[in-house]
């Protein structure tokens, strides 16, 4: 039985020059290959980060008063910039704009990266779909994708650390992660395992 995990590369790493690297020995390391050469039965995908991008648009809503609703999806556009980013660093990767075409990139071997702004228009047409505001960024939409899969686990890559144990309410409350990602999480999997990992620090 396959064992869905999504993760989350936040934007605050894309400075790190050796950020394709880096994420590569993490996923190396967390999700290794058997002695034979074949994955685990963990089945990735990765949702990007707003990072430079979505900051550069944020100071454009400031300016010129362009409105959550329109800002929400332009910001989402962004992480379609992203998604196709984060594949130039990662050898293997695939960007997909449907979850449907997961099982497609795995059963290929490959690494699939959401494009979020498709996931996210699809996403309307569901159930408890997320509010159009800044108060909803990329840790929330990686909760979001792993309640539509039923994934079994949830694993954000920041360059802060989080304590184990955090009450996510309180993570959010110090801006650790986004308001409303405690919101979402109640609707996942009951058992969904949720970690934070400080990509930046030198161990990897």
């Amino acid at each position: 039985m396959s064992w869905v995990t999504v993760v989350k590369v936040g934007g605050s790493l894309y400075d790190l020059p050796d950020l394709g690297p880096r994420l590569h020995r993490w996923l190396a390391l967390a999700f290794p290959r058997s002695s034979a050469g074949e994955r685990s039965d963990r089945r990735l995908v990765l949702v990007p980060g707003g990072g430079p991008l979505v900051d550069a648009l944020r100071r454009l809503d400031h300016c010129h008063g362009l409105g959550e609703e329109t800002s929400h999806w332009l910001a989402l556009r962004t992480l379609t910039v992203n998604a196709h980013f984060l594949a130039a660093l990662l050898p293997s990767a695939c960007v997909i704009e449907e979850t449907g075409k997961l099982d497609h990139a795995w059963d290929n071997d490959l690494l699939p990266i959401l494009d979020v702004h498709a996931f996210a228009r699809d996403d309307e047409y569901r159930p408890g779909r997320l509010p159009h505001s800044w108060a909803v960024t990329s840790d929330t939409l990686a909760a979001r994708l792993a309640v539509v899969l039923q994934a079994a686990e949830l694993i954000l890559l920041k360059s802060i650390t989080i304590p184990d144990g955090m009450d996510w309410r309180e993570a959010g409350r110090l801006g650790l992660v986004d308001a409303q990602f405690a919101e979402v999480l109640p609707h996942a999997a009951p058992d969904l395992r949720v970690q934070t990992v400080n990509l930046r620090t030198e161990d990897w």
